[in-house]
C-alpha cells in the first residue's frame, strides 16, 4: 500500500487547463508551501476552525513557509454553511486586503472545504483555492470535485457552484487526532466508493476492519488514494453532474434529508449517508437490482465500521417531503442512485412516494 513517500506520484483530476494534482501521504504538512508555490501569487488565508487550528496550525503555518499565509478562523458545525458566515468572511477578506491575486487556502473538513471553496468562487468573481482536508471524509470525498456550497434553510447544499481547487493536499497523519465519531463517518463515503465502483475494494474493507479501526497509516493511505482515484476519474468524465457523477450521490438522497430534518446537530453527515445508504439498498433490493446476500454485505460492513444503519425515528412522511427538495429532484419527484450489485451503481431511479415511505419504515422511520 503507498504511504505518500518519495515516488509516489500525486494523482491528477483531468480538467483541461483546469486540471489540478492530489497528493496523499502522511507529513505532507511539512511541504504544505512547496506543493503550493505554483497556485500563489499573492498573499494566503488560511481558512480553518479554533481547534484545529490549536492542533495543526503551528505545523502548517512552518510547512508553509516563506508564503505569507494568514489564518481566518471560523466556528465548527455544519450550520457554519450560510450565507451569514459566508458574508462574514467577504467582510473579513476585504478588510485584510484580499485581491484577485490571493490565494484561499481550505484547512479542515467537508463544512470548512464547501464554505471556503464557496468564499473563493464568488470573491471578487473568483480566488484561486487549495484543499488540505483534515478530516476522512473530506480527503476522500468532499475536497475533491469541485462542487461547494451553502446550505438553505429546506435543503443541504442547495446554494452552490461548481468551482474547482487548484490543488488538493491529504496529508493522512492528521487523521490521528480526529474524533472516533468522526472518523467513523468518514467511513461511509470510504464504503459508498467501494459500493458504486469497485468489490474488490469492498471485499478489502471487509477484510481489514481492524486495520481501519487503528487507523494505520499505510492503511489510510490505501483507503484515500483508492477513493481518490475513483473520484478523479468520475469528476474527470463529468464535471458539473450531468450523467455519470451523480452515482456519486449513493446514499445522500435520504442522508441530506435526515441531516436537514435533524437540524444539522444530531447526525454527522457520513451518518446519514450510511444510513441513506441502507436505505438505497433497501430500495434497490425491493427492486430487482441488488440480491439480500448484497443488502446484507452492505449493511454489516457499515455495523462493522460503527457506522449507524437504522433512520432514528423520524417520519417517512417527512423524509419523503424532504427528498422532494433535493437538487436532483425534478419537478418535486425525487430520483435515486442506486446499486446494482457491489462494484457498480446507476442514477437516476424514481421510486414512488407510498412505496418510498413503506421502505423507510422497513429501515427505522415511524410510520
Amino acid at each position: 500500500m503507498p504511504d505518500g513517500g518519495p515516488g509516489v506520484r500525486p494523482l491528477q483530476v483531468e480538467l483541461g487547463d483546469r486540471s489540478y494534482e492530489i497528493h496523499v501521504g502522511a507529513g505532507l504538512l511539512a511541504t504544505a508551501g512547496e506543493l503550493i508555490a505554483g497556485a500563489a501569487g499573492g498573499r494566503g488565508f488560511v481558512i480553518t476552525h479554533p481547534g484545529l487550528h490549536r492542533l495543526h496550525g503551528e505545523a502548517l503555518q512552518q510547512g508553509l513557509q516563506p508564503l505569507p499565509f494568514e489564518p481566518i478562523l471560523v466556528p465548527a458545525g455544519e450550520r457554519q454553511k450560510s450565507l451569514r458566515r459566508t458574508a462574514m468572511l467577504w467582510d473579513d477578506l476585504l478588510a485584510r486586503g484580499a485581491d484577485r491575486k490571493s490565494v484561499v487556502a481550505a484547512f479542515g473538513g467537508g463544512v470548512i472545504g464547501d464554505l471556503t471553496g464557496f468564499v473563493a468562487a464568488t470573491y471578487m468573481r473568483g480566488l484561486p483555492y487549495v484543499q488540505i482536508p483534515t478530516s476522512l471524509l473530506a480527503q476522500v470525498d468532499a475536497a475533491v470535485g469541485g462542487k461547494v456550497a451553502i446550505n438553505h434553510p429546506k435543503a443541504k447544499n442547495l446554494i452552490g457552484c461548481f468551482y474547482q481547487p487548484r490543488l488538493v493536499i491529504a496529508d493522512v497523519s492528521v487523521l490521528a487526532t480526529l474524533p472516533a465519531r468522526d472518523y467513523r463517518a468518514g467511513l461511509a463515503e470510504v464504503v459508498k466508493t467501494a459500493v458504486i465502483s469497485d468489490h474488490e475494494f469492498f471485499a478489502w474493507l471487509e477484510a481489514n476492519v481492524g486495520p481501519i479501526a487503528r487507523r494505520e497509516a499505510a492503511c489510510l493511505s490505501h483507503i484515500v488514494r483508492r477513493c481518490c482515484e475513483v473520484k478523479a476519474e468520475v469528476v474527470g468524465l463529468d464535471e458539473r453532474e450531468s450523467g455519470l457523477r451523480e452515482i456519486l450521490n449513493l446514499g445522500h438522497t435520504v442522508g441530506h434529508a435526515l441531516e436537514t430534518l435533524t437540524g444539522y446537530r444530531a447526525l454527522r453527515h457520513g451518518e446519514g449517508v450510511a444510513i441513506g445508504l441502507v436505505a438505497a439498498a433497501r430500495m434497490a433490493q425491493s427492486l430487482g437490482l441488488l440480491t439480500l446476500e448484497e443488502e446484507a454485505r452492505i449493511a454489516r460492513l457499515l455495523t462493522l465500521l460503527g457506522l449507524p444503519t437504522k433512520i432514528p425515528g423520524i417520519a417517512a412522511a417527512a423524509i419523503v417531503e424532504a427528498v422532494s427538495s433535493d437538487k436532483k429532484a425534478i419537478g418535486g419527484t425525487p430520483r435515486f442512485t442506486l446499486p446494482l450489485g457491489i462494484g457498480r451503481a446507476e442514477p437516476g431511479y424514481e421510486v414512488d412516494p407510498a412505496m418510498l415511505s413503506r421502505l423507510l419504515v422497513e429501515v427505522g422511520a415511524a410510520a
